[in-house]
């Protein structure tokens, strides 16, 4: 033990141990400058506000940034935006991020989705409505035509044309209901009173 202890206070091991101190010191140094150097402590770019770009317009701001970009699949179609831009960006314009940061963008499309027109043909004028609010589109105005049926829906029309169930529209299209006004058709009346 004394040996040991002779040993701890001898001036070799004194030596060793402080080469040993201060190789530790320039490891931690040398391993930090490194890190500091590769990872770009403290550097950072701010994201710039994409809203409304075009996607050309917005690929130059991106890149002019020092950033990359994914799109992201496009959204519902918003009429407050023009076709075809950016409406929506993560990370929000402003934050400070690396560069080379990939920004997520959503793009606006370049119309509504087409919708199927309900088989609203034989129903009343109020449900026939309601089924086409559940799907997106609506009901401009209403013209009545002597049928038997009182508010019974017996077309659909659509910028001047007839239109079928099924039928596919842009959603929030306006449509024309031809319901019936509860008078038999003339026709039919001549052919009632021959009888």
């Amino acid at each position: 033990m004394r040996n040991f202890l002779n040993f701890l206070r001898s001036r070799v091991f004194l030596i060793n141990l402080a080469l040993a101190l201060v190789a530790v010191v320039v490891i931690s140094f040398v391993t930090l400058q490194w890190l500091e150097s590769t990872t770009r402590h403290g550097e950072f770019v701010q994201v710039p506000d994409l809203g409304r770009m075009s996607v050309p317009e917005m690929r130059q701001a991106v890149e002019a940034a020092g950033l990359r970009y994914e799109v992201v699949d496009s959204a519902n179609f918003d009429p407050e935006y023009p076709r075809f831009s950016i409406i929506e960006q993560n990370p929000p314009a402003g934050n400070r991020v690396k560069e080379n940061r990939k920004i997520y963008v959503t793009v606006n499309p370049s119309g509504y989705k087409k919708v199927s027109v309900p088989d609203i043909i034989q129903v009343t004028q109020r449900n026939a409505e309601s089924m086409l609010r559940a799907v997106g589109l609506e009901v401009e105005r209403v013209t009545y035509i002597d049928e038997l049926g009182k508010d019974m829906v017996y077309r659909i029309r659509h910028d001047g044309k007839y239109i079928n169930p099924g039928d596919k529209l842009p959603k929030t299209s306006r449509v024309e209901l031809i319901c019936g006004n509860g008078n038999i058709p003339d026709q039919a009346r001549i052919q009632s009173e021959s009888d």
